[in-house]
């Protein structure tokens, strides 16, 4: 595919471009059964690509630290898990501090989870040890007793409920999300990144668009692209709030690596 024009300044100025991307549904397809998700060859290779060409890189997932970097294993992109309640540093996994507290409370939702009978055919996944997400892709009829555990969980414990195609989860009140968190990795680089790219396609996404427009807008940033990575299951509002739209991971992975074809072509001079 073509590099849409939008995409230049990321061409001109790669040192101070970056590009930030959800991981289900964005560089791997939807799957039943969420330990088996996997991101897509041709989406590994073109992050790894952009990872050697632009000023900033970054996989932000509502998925664990851990899994993120056993999917991608490169040092050189920087890994946002759980909505960024969880960030990867060379010495390991960090912790927000602020979840600290809660963490015995997501353990005891998660075991309450797993021995309930009521969440027959739910899936349980334990996120490291932030969250709890409970999914019924595979038993649609089980979305009831999953959402009303959640809301019964949260009540008990005081945790927060967070919902997403076709899943619940259970996090710590921290105001962490994927919008904080694409804040907090530009704020890291204050004065050194001026374009910024987002894809994703579910609820969770949404706030790292509205935090992109809002960026843009106070001039914090120059440029922003928000890609609504499409599906028959995409949030109302997706849509409506991309500069650009592409068909599924396969579409995205097309056109992270149209950006690296042009990045990596000689220049004039070569």
């Amino acid at each position: 595919m073509g590099l849409p024009a939008l995409l230049a300044p990321w061409v001109a100025r790669p040192d101070r471009s970056a590009v930030l991307v959800d991981f289900d549904g964005s560089l791997a397809p939807i799957v039943d059964e969420p330990s088996a998700a996997r991101a897509l060859p041709a989406s590994i290779a073109a992050v790894s690509r952009l990872a050697g060409c632009l000023g900033l890189v970054a996989v932000v997932s509502g998925r664990p630290v851990d899994f993120l970097y056993e999917q991608f294993g490169d040092d050189r992109l920087a890994y946002a898990g759980v909505y960024g309640l969880e960030q990867r540093h060379a010495g390991g996994v960090a912790i927000d501090e602020r979840a600290l507290p809660w963490l015995d409370a997501v353990a005891a939702a998660a075991r309450r989870a797993e021995g309930d009978p009521g969440l027959e055919g739910v899936g349980v996944e334990r996120k490291g040890s932030v969250a709890v997400a409970l999914h019924w892709r595979t038993r649609p009829e089980r979305a009831e007793a999953a959402i009303r555990f959640a809301a019964e969980e949260s009540r008990r414990h005081g945790l927060e409920v967070r919902d997403g195609r076709m899943v619940t989860e259970l996090v710590p009140p921290v105001a962490v999300d994927k919008g904080t968190t694409l804040g907090a990795l530009l704020a890291a680089r204050t004065g050194e990144i001026d374009a910024v790219l987002f894809a994703g396609d579910d609820h969770g996404d949404l706030a790292a668009f509205d935090a992109l427009g809002r960026a843009v807008a106070g001039g914090r940033l120059r440029h922003g692209v928000r890609v609504a990575v499409r599906s028959p299951e995409e949030p109302p509002g997706l849509a409506a709030r991309a500069d650009l739209e592409v068909d599924g991971p396969g579409g995205l992975a097309a056109l992270l690596s149209s950006l690296a074809d042009a990045l990596e072509a000689p220049g004039p001079e070569s």
